[in-house]
């Protein structure tokens, strides 16, 4: 009589952790938030200058948390990334966007930097070896097609410039590389160090702007200058931290598909906030993304679709061991261990 054996059961279901889905919807929350902020604080500031002070102001917030929490400094071999972030995403990010939306209407702007989470998928697979699943590549491709309507709608008669444009897209490049650079550093240090250093960074770099952000501030009224205190404080403070919470528990191919939920936040919070009814086109482009964010964010079924070869034992020892089984030899040692032979056998 044959013992019964079980077939070695797969790979377990991966678990989803909600505290880093939250902190990614809070990311995109508050930076969908940083586009009705801009719109008041740009006409006062000039594109550095409101760059150094969103960035003091996060600096500050930062340093201040930091401190509390007691977490000092990083290991020395975050600091590459802590550098290379801070200049691309924190500094030239921040100011080439403020200038290259002087220059193009807000919907060129918005479908030339949204080439920025694609560019980040195929940086991460190039760099990181990040895997890029077909349902991701999917999402992230009706997410585009959406920020592009989104854009289409939203654009004015003759208002995009060459410059404009190239700015634009350097925005996109800067934001795409610095998130990737930054992604392995937070293997060696918490998103609150990580973040914390990488803003001090990013001021630092802009601090030849100092000049303009006195001049500009002596100048701006109350509520542009409240509402660059508000982007550093949580545009940038807090959406950058839980941005590398996030990003720390998943791939920054992932992390740039779900900031296509941006564009359709930003129009309703337009309409909300600012009264600008939204065209039925720009309602269907908003929709798209969000469409394509859900389709990038699910996981196949488990099971056989899910196989981790790494992880599941070798089919040919498992059938030996089966056979053995059968004939009575050592069938508690076999349970033991589904994927190997005894030992002396």
């Amino acid at each position: 009589m044959t013992t019964p054996t079980s077939s070695p059961a797969g790979p377990p279901a991966p678990h989803r952790d909600w505290r880093a889905a939250a902190a990614a919807g809070t990311t995109v929350l508050l930076w969908a938030s940083a586009f009705v902020s801009i719109r008041s604080a740009g006409d006062a500031y000039s594109p550095g200058a409101l760059a150094l002070g969103r960035l003091l102001a996060g600096s500050l917030a930062l340093g201040t948390l930091l401190v509390v929490r007691r977490e000092g400094l990083p290991s020395r071999a975050a600091w590459p990334g802590i550098i290379w972030s801070g200049l691309l995403w924190f500094g030239l990010y921040m100011v080439v966007l403020n200038w290259g939306e002087q220059q193009v209407d807000a919907g060129t702007a918005a479908m030339v930097v949204n080439i920025g989470p694609l560019l980040m998928a195929l940086l991460g697979a190039r760099v990181l070896g990040e895997v890029l699943p077909r349902r991701l590549l999917a999402g992230m491709a009706v997410s585009f097609a959406g920020a592009a309507v989104v854009g289409l709608s939203m654009s004015g008669d003759g208002g995009a410039s060459v410059l404009g444009v190239l700015l634009c897209l350097l925005a996109a490049v800067a934001y795409a590389t610095g998130v990737v650079r930054q992604k392995p550093a937070l293997r060696h240090g918490s998103a609150l160090q990580i973040t914390t250093f990488g803003c001090l960074v990013g001021t630092v770099a802009c601090l030849p702007f100092s000049g303009a952000l006195i001049s500009d501030a002596a100048d701006a009224p109350l509520s542009a200058t409240l509402n660059m205190v508000y982007l550093g404080l949580f545009p940038t403070a807090l959406a950058f931290t839980t941005w590398a919470y996030a990003l720390a528990r998943t791939t920054a191919g992932r992390m740039g598909a779900t900031t296509y939920a941006v564009p359709a936040l930003v129009v309703l919070m337009s309409w909300l906030l600012l009264d600008e009814v939204p065209a039925p086109l720009t309602v269907g482009g908003g929709l798209l993304c969000l469409a394509g964010v859900a389709v990038s964010r699910t996981r196949p079924r488990t099971g056989a679709t899910r196989r981790n070869p790494a992880r599941e034992p070798d089919r040919t020892a498992v059938d030996d061991a089966e056979r053995r089984a059968a004939h009575g030899e050592t069938p508690g040692r076999l349970q033991e261990r589904p994927g190997s032979l005894p030992d002396g056998s």
